[in-house]
């Protein structure tokens, strides 16, 4: 059963993730783990990601696009605990950069700061270059987000330039993202748009759309606070909604209408302020 195990988690469960089908992904992650917990696997390859370890950090994040916070919360947190038991450091490093993403999901920058750490220093002991810059990506983000933007940019491009160095291209547009947020963080709205349009470039060639809401949701947040036209602002933001009901992420679609009646009810001010 090895073949099919490994067939349900990365052909299944990350595949269907990354294409924004985060229910099936769900459903193909639980189903692996099940296999799993079953005591059918008897595998004589040795895994470079523990199969057990990523159905779980599947099954975190399309919890998380599926509105079941608490849930997502414990998954990551059993991912963690099963690599450490398992004395997996690839796993260990893995679930801690998954648990980054899901707090920066969350907004919890503070939470973001320490896991990266954690990230940076466990791969730069086990020489795991791409999660060494995975992690440097997310501390860049949260350095921003705590103020720190002048550091936090660095972080995040020189991030994305070793990432692109490496020849992987899988969560571009989300590392894009982060950038783009950054700039906006540090009032550089135009580099800020230039971020987004990258990044959905991008996922329209890759096809790569667990992230696409979010992008509309950024390009509406910047438009409104740059003052462009009404007209564009108003479809981004619809754009990000119907993308986010589409794709089932209740996480995702609460957020672009939040920023959507945020913008409505300040669109009268003189100085109209959108937070992301």
């Amino acid at each position: 059963m090895p073949d099919t195990f490994r067939a349900t988690v990365r052909a299944l469960a990350c595949t269907q993730y990354f294409l924004g089908d985060f229910e099936a992904a769900r459903q193909s992650a639980v189903r692996g783990l099940q296999i799993w917990r079953s005591g059918e696997i008897r595998s004589h390859v040795q895994e470079v990601d523990p199969p057990v370890v990523a159905c779980l950090t599947d099954k975190a994040q399309a919890e998380w696009h599926l509105g079941k916070i608490a849930s997502c919360q414990a998954t990551i947190a059993e991912a963690i605990a099963l690599a450490k038991k398992l004395h997996e450091m690839h796993g260990i490093v893995e679930a801690l950069y998954f648990a980054a993403c899901l707090n920066h999901y969350l907004r919890n920058p503070a939470e973001v700061e320490r896991l990266a750490s954690d990230v940076i220093e466990l791969s730069t002991r086990q020489n795991f270059p791409l999660y060494l810059t995975r992690g440097t990506i997310l501390r860049g983000w949260a350095r921003s987000a705590s103020g720190e933007t002048v550091q936090g940019i660095s972080w995040i491009e020189s991030g994305i330039q070793d990432w692109r160095a490496t020849g992987a291209t899988l969560s571009l547009p989300y590392f894009l993202a982060l950038k783009a947020e950054a700039f906006y963080l540090a009032d550089r709205i135009s580099e800020a748009l230039e971020a987004i349009d990258e990044a959905e470039a991008f996922a329209e060639r890759s096809e790569e759309r667990w992230w696409s809401a979010e992008l509309h949701r950024l390009r509406g947040v910047f438009l409104a606070v740059m003052g462009s036209d009404q007209t564009q602002i108003e479809a981004s933001f619809r754009e990000a909604i119907s993308t986010a009901k589409r794709q089932n992420s209740i996480s995702l679609a609460k957020r672009a209408e939040a920023s959507y009646a945020e913008y409505r009810r300040q669109k009268g001010s003189p100085t109209l302020s959108a937070p992301i």
